[in-house]
């Protein structure tokens, strides 16, 4: 379980302290819960965030242990570390729109005839609730040939879980190679 600590004052000074001692700021937040500020060891987090084998994880911030999904984050403009994360505390029950990953295995087929795979969605948005939400959707790409997509209508849903992106939106094609 991924520990942080929570801050206690907010603001540029000391998000910039926080940040040469190795951590990294979060706000953790939902509807009807009170936000929470709070510090991650920058190492720790990655880790933890690499090896989680679901959408949601758990941290433990204080005393509170709570589950949470990744949000939006910001990168630093030079060295393209995570400087800032924003966390969504996990409501079972609670629908809320989720970026799920997109993930693709097997070889396409227009690859031997002088094509390239070319990822257009590395994440979709997913409506519903979390524990309906799937880790990741998982394309076979090998029937694509040349000239071939895979579009949002294509991805299986889970029954009470609805697809936020236009279905007629590609998310992986392949194209000819220039």
């Amino acid at each position: 379980m991924l520990e942080g600590i929570v801050r206690e004052s907010i603001g540029k000074t000391t998000a910039k302290k926080l940040r040469r001692d190795g951590y990294l700021t979060a706000n953790l937040y939902a509807n009807g819960v009170e936000n929470i500020q709070a510090a991650f060891k920058r190492g720790e987090f990655m880790r933890a965030v690499r090896n989680k084998d679901s959408l949601a994880f758990p941290v433990k911030v204080g005393d509170k242990e709570l589950n949470v999904v990744i949000q939006e984050y910001q990168l630093h403009p030079v060295h393209g570390e995570v400087v800032h994360v924003d966390l969504r505390i996990t409501v079972p029950g609670q629908v809320t729109d989720f970026l799920v990953p997109v993930v693709t295995h097997g070889t396409p087929v227009g690859l031997k005839n002088k094509g390239v795979l070319v990822m257009s969605k590395r994440r979709v948005k997913v409506r519903g609730a979390i524990e309906n939400m799937p880790a990741k959707f998982d394309l076979n790409v090998e029937p694509l040939n040349r000239d071939d997509s895979l579009l949002i209508r294509d991805i299986e849903v889970p029954a009470n879980c609805k697809m936020m992106d236009r279905p007629d939106v590609a998310v992986c094609g392949v194209i000819k190679s220039k």
